[in-house]
């Protein structure tokens, strides 16, 4: 790491604890996470040299996977059979979703039809950015809109989740702490499920494949692994960090040209994740929080991650996540074809 690398580090990272720690004096939830996200955010876009380099937040990923398996008791198991109901409305969620937006920014704000189909798929920014460089749409708004949506998800999510539930953010999300040795025994296990999930190309490979491998400790009763309060909420606070310099490509101008057509298909979006999860949570026997996290439009790391930090279901919302995400991979590129047809490239 270069020294002007180092620097722009030492920035983000005070940034993203200075907000972590305003947010939590505060008293909001997910104060950690939101917190660092929101200050490196408005910093980049002031012009501010913020950073996070590819390796750090691999290493991020895996000790937060880890953290997040804490969530899952034994008594997930018994949730399971929950499961194929909330699964079959994710489907039809993500549909609607998909169209709220698109027709907001089609037909509302006016963006072509190739850049307002990209810019509303909820997730899996850079396969929609490959699939939409193929198309001649419009990346930069694309890129904004998507990292927009993931930021006010953050931003709001919290609130939505503690209004409807009542719950409050768990420091690490968890009472009992592993001893030594079950730590040193679990990380590289952690580690190695990390390393097989990304060789596989599963989606969130470095956290989830350490989430999995926690979440089945913890779930069998059998071992104990659940980190630190001082080990996990640097996480949290880096995560912040990381999402906010997703930003570092975007000029304010930019920001303002996309600002209200992006908050608009938000909303349109949001709505009817929300319609899904009151279906859900009224069919089987899940809090409403819960299910809003696993059909909301954002990214599989964050989404669980909120789950664990608001004391929810971190297997449910990951499998869900998991889900939407691998289905739009597969189906992206036929679904594209048949609404915008065959690429002229």
């Amino acid at each position: 790491m270069t020294n002007s690398t180092a620097a722009k580090l030492l920035l983000t990272i005070l940034l993203a604890a200075g907000g972590g720690v305003t947010f939590y004096v505060l008293g909001l939830p997910a104060a950690w996470l939101s917190g660092a996200m929101v200050f490196v955010a408005v910093a980049t876009l002031a012009g501010a040299p913020t950073v996070m380099p590819d390796r750090l937040r691999d290493a991020l990923f895996v000790v937060i996977g880890v953290s997040m398996g804490a969530g899952v008791r034994p008594d997930v198991v018994e949730r399971i059979g929950d499961w194929p109901v909330s699964m079959a409305l994710l489907l039809v969620v993500v549909v609607c979703v998909t169209f709220a937006g698109y027709a907001v920014l089609h037909f509302g704000a006016k963006w072509s039809r190739e850049t307002a189909f990209f810019g509303a798929i909820p997730g899996a920014l850079n396969y929609v950015i490959a699939l939409a460089t193929d198309r001649g749409a419009d990346l930069p708004r694309i890129a904004s809109s998507q990292s927009l949506r993931l930021f006010v998800l953050v931003a709001i999510l919290p609130f939505a989740v503690v209004s409807t539930s009542g719950t409050l953010e768990g420091e690490g999300g968890a009472i009992v702490v592993s001893t030594w040795f079950e730590i040193l025994i679990g990380l590289p296990l952690c580690l190695l499920a990390s390393l097989i999930a990304q060789k596989l190309n599963v989606p969130g490979g470095l956290m989830t494949g350490a989430f999995f491998m926690s979440a089945g400790l913890n779930a069998s009763g059998a071992w104990t692994l659940v980190l630190p309060a001082y080990l996990v909420v640097p996480c949290f606070v880096m995560m912040g960090a990381m999402i906010g310099c997703r930003f570092a490509n975007m000029t304010i101008r930019q920001f303002v040209s996309v600002l209200g057509a992006s908050i608009a298909a938000f909303s349109a979006a949001f709505l009817m994740s929300i319609l899904g999860a009151w279906i859900v949570s009224s069919l089987v026997d899940i809090p409403f929080g819960q299910a809003l996290l696993a059909y909301a439009p954002g990214g599989l790391e964050v989404m669980t991650l909120l789950a664990f930090m608001l004391d929810l279901d971190p297997a449910f919302v990951a499998a869900h996540q998991i889900a939407r995400f691998t289905g739009m991979v597969l189906l992206l590129p036929l679904i594209t074809a048949l609404v915008l047809g065959k690429s002229s490239r």
